[in-house]
């Protein structure tokens, strides 16, 4: 079952009902937005995604090499943590689009600066979610992510 054929209303009815979709699903990049050149901090992330309204889902995905230390403080601040031993794009983007099929969020931000979200992004959009796209600064930030999106915020570097 194709899911865009889902999001127009093609092929069955068991997606979430509008009415009953509340507040943002933040699904976070890791490898992409914690580098050294940005300097993000994950209270900043989260603020700019609470702009769109209340948190239902929080989530960083990071890659099997990220440090005890970087897990603990992501919990500390109320994120769920996800390691992948396999590509952290792929893992994300399919994670966010099950979300965005049976999640109650009414609108999916992504924290990246990677083009590679600009399909899960577009299927939010097809579904009707707003979007909101995080990018951690404005080196490579990625202008067709951007685009895609209903809105975008760039942190302070």
């Amino acid at each position: 079952m194709d899911l865009l054929d889902r999001a127009r209303g093609r092929v069955g009815d068991d997606t979430v009902d509008d009415e009953s979709r509340e507040g943002v699903a933040l699904f976070v990049d890791g490898p992409n937005v914690l580098r050294e050149e940005f300097d993000v901090d994950l209270d900043d992330v989260r603020e700019a995604a609470e702009t769109a309204g209340p948190l239902v889902a929080t989530r960083l995905y990071v890659d099997e090499h990220a440090t005890p230390g970087l897990i603990q403080a992501a919990e500390a601040r109320g994120y769920e943590v996800v390691v992948t031993s396999g590509d952290v794009d792929v893992k994300l983007a399919v994670d966010a689009a099950q979300f965005v099929v049976d999640g109650p969020a009414a609108t999916l931000a992504v924290a990246s600066r990677d083009t590679d979200f600009k399909p899960v992004v577009e299927l939010a959009n097809a579904y009707g979610l707003r979007t909101l796209v995080i990018a951690p600064g404005s080196h490579g930030r990625s202008d067709a992510l951007r685009n895609a999106a209903t809105d975008s915020v760039t942190l302070e570097e």
